[in-house]
């Protein structure tokens, strides 16, 4: 075993090794239906590994590196053999990268062939993250009896239509993404990393932005100029939402998510399926976002302990349905389901003078501000896939005169807030095009403000006094007595979400930018609040 997987093994904390030697069969040759040929990569102890389940892993992002070291290895050294294969047209495999679009055929024609194999132990479990993650639930319908158990960590069944909804365009995730997969089979590609970062951020202020990716990596990329063109309803993405196959599946599901991470909503939303479906499954939601160790320390837990079980066909060890760590409580609890029973939907009412209170406003008048695209409110931590993704100090962000801020009085006693968060912002722009983002923040004693969820809509005809109904992340958070509830109001969070540039131009194709003045409403007819699950702590 090499230095790095010995270290990455050290930070799992995994169990012992069954054994350290491992055989390695690398370039599989697995045939699509359509005629290509995808290559997997094989690991199993040198003795007895034919016995063993097979754990399979599509992924598009190369079988040697992290995956290689720091999944199929402790797979592999722990009672599974791996199947590590390339997705179509990435490291070797034939045919073209078009992400998402052929992974159901691709991996029912990969599953057909695993179970036919002389080394085939007979039994499956499909576990990964993202990606690989998704590709699970394209065939999740349609499993082959020698499938045992589904392990999908932070991911959802329609991968990427979150962040391209009409109402929401969240521009930095899937742009970024499109930039790395494009250039990941680069020569030298890790080391070039920090640059291509940088080079990615400056592109996002490109204008228009169906020329940014031009600027990132120096040529079009078909997936990034998808994004900016077809919003999430669009017929270009029929074939990669596999939400309607979610009630089909027929094996137990595992699920582990993070609170600041980018599928979290989706995934919720599918365990909910498979909670009304009847079907045997578990969450298990971290502080965590998309890129953290704890998740991932999770999942490989996870694998070892009830995927092995399953794949064994023994009782996985005893647990609730529901696991979920209470940030402010810093501890986790156990639920029956999701949301869980118990939190009541309560107002905080947006009052005058920056204050937040369950009290109904009086008629008070708006609030206002002045916001411009060309120096756009900036995202600070939360959902994100950078580095400075999660919880984070809101100071600076909150000193902007483009960031309004609601804030309660120090708290007599905890509360507790668990399951899903809204807010109704009572709204009117001076232009007809604009976006409202709402973020609920924990101030401690010493005034520091930190992000707990937040969410953002984007308004046509927010020259109209409306109602902003913004749908923040969901959470699991304790305000502990001595602490303050503080809600933001902005427009924008760039480049998280793709700056409006109040328009109505679209997306890939705007090169102006109008500052607009905002009001936030405040009175008893337009009572912007925002609506948390609370159960007050005893």
């Amino acid at each position: 075993m090499d230095i790095s997987s010995h270290l990455i093994q050290r930070m799992l904390g995994l169990p012992p090794p069954a054994t350290r030697d491992l055989v390695i069969e690398r370039d599989l040759r697995v045939p699509m239906a359509d005629g290509a040929v995808l290559l997997a990569d094989r690991w199993a102890p040198w003795a007895g590994g034919g016995a063993l389940p097979a754990a399979l892993l599509r992924t598009p992002y190369g079988r040697r590196g992290p995956f290689g070291v720091g999944m199929a290895r402790p797979l592999a050294e722990r009672g599974f053999q791996v199947l590590i294969q390339s997705t179509r047209g990435t490291f070797g495999s034939g045919g073209v990268f078009d992400p998402m679009r052929c992974e159901r055929d691709d991996g029912l024609a990969t599953l057909q062939w695993l179970v036919k194999q002389p080394w085939f132990g007979g039994t499956i479990i499909l576990c990964g993250a993202s990606y690989l993650g998704y590709v699970q639930w394209a065939v999740a319908d349609d499993l082959p009896p020698e499938v045992k158990v589904m392990i999908p960590q932070v991911t959802e069944s329609a991968l990427t239509l979150e962040f391209l909804r009409p109402d929401g365009f969240s521009l930095e995730t899937p742009f970024g993404w499109g930039v790395m997969v494009a250039g990941q089979e680069r020569r030298w590609a890790l080391l070039q990393q920090a640059g291509q970062a940088r080079r990615t951020r400056r592109a996002l202020g490109t204008l228009p932005l169906g020329q940014a990716d031009t600027a990132a990596i120096g040529h079009h990329s078909g997936y990034i100029q998808d994004i900016l063109a077809h919003d999430s309803g669009a017929p270009r993405w029929a074939g990669i939402d596999h939400r309607h196959r979610v009630a089909g599946v027929s094996v137990p599901v595992s699920s582990i998510g993070g609170w600041y991470d980018i599928f979290l909503p989706g995934q919720l939303r599918d365990f909910q399926i498979l909670q009304e479906a009847g079907r045997p499954a578990r969450l298990t939601i971290g502080p965590w976002t998309h890129a953290s160790m704890g998740a991932f320390r999770a999942s490989m837990r996870e694998t070892l302990g009830f995927g092995l079980a399953c794949a064994r066909g023994v009782d996985p060890p005893e647990r609730a349905p529901v696991r979920l760590f209470v940030m402010g409580a810093e501890a986790w609890r156990d639920f029956g389901a999701w949301p869980p029973p118990g939190y009541a939907a309560q107002r905080f009412y947006l009052q005058p003078g920056g204050a937040l209170s369950g009290e109904p406003p009086r008629n008070w008048p708006p609030d206002r501000y002045r916001y411009d695209p060309a120096d756009p409110t900036p995202a600070a931590g939360g959902v994100r896939l950078s580095g400075t993704a999660g919880r984070v100090d809101n100071s600076a962000l909150e000193a902007r005169d483009d960031v309004r801020t609601y804030t309660t009085g120090r708290l007599d006693q905890d509360i507790e807030v668990i399951g899903e968060v809204s807010a109704e912002i009572w709204f009117r722009s001076s232009l007809p095009y604009a976006d409202v983002f709402v973020r609920l923040c924990d101030v401690d004693p010493r005034g520091r403000s930190r992000n707990v969820c937040d969410g953002l809509v984007s308004l046509a005809g927010a020259d109209e006094v409306s109602c902003a109904a913004v749908r923040l992340w969901p959470t699991a958070h304790r305000f502990k007595a001595g602490h303050r509830m503080r809600v933001q109001v902005a427009s924008g969070a760039f480049p998280r979400y793709g700056r409006n540039p109040g328009t109505g131009e679209p997306r890939a194709t705007a090169t102006t930018l109008r500052p607009a003045h905002q009001e936030v409403y405040l009175d008893r007819a337009h009572p912007s609040a925002i609506i948390l699950p609370v159960r007050q702590a005893r």
